[in-house]
């Protein structure tokens, strides 16, 4: 039977969770909100597994059409259908680029491991400190307002 991880190891998933989806949208790639009906829903899907055993997973949602075109064919048995060669094309070229960005941004990334869930991929750690992206130093500094007038010295950015 499955257990559900403890308090502290859902609190780093979300803390992942939360950095994946930021690094990817400073990337310029929709992602799914929470809640958002499947219908209307395509780009970065970002889930936290309660259990002890996954984590953070990352999927790709194909526009609702190309979705009903593959649900079409599977309904219908074709399974010559050029939707469901498209579909995987799209979701390994997706995959393969959030790999990308979320190495490059420190991340460790890895295929999935769950048979239920392919094309998914599993993110067991996210970086510390600032983004790449985030605020620097010099962009807080009022002008002409000396560096440190605060009282924070003007070399300590979070790296």
């Amino acid at each position: 039977m499955l257990e559900k991880a403890g308090a502290e190891v859902l609190a780093e998933r979300e803390r992942i969770a939360a950095r994946v989806r930021d690094e990817l949208v400073a990337a310029g790639l929709p992602v799914v909100a929470s809640g958002l009906n499947p219908v209307l829903s395509q780009g970065v899907e970002v889930n936290v597994d309660p259990f002890d055993d996954d984590g953070v997973s990352v999927g790709w949602r194909s526009s609702p059409r190309l979705e009903s075109c593959v649900l079409r064919a599977v309904k219908l048995n074709l399974l010559d259908d050029p939707a469901f060669e498209h579909q995987r094309v799209v979701l390994e070229a997706m995959l393969a680029a959030i790999t990308a960005i979320l190495v490059s941004a420190g991340f460790t990334v890895r295929d999935s491991l769950n048979d239920y869930a392919p094309f998914t991929l599993e993110v067991p750690a996210g970086p510390g400190g600032s983004p790449s992206w985030g605020l620097r130093e010099e962009e807080l500094t009022v002008p002409g307002r000396p560096a440190g007038a605060d009282g924070a010295s003007a070399g300590g950015s979070e790296s």
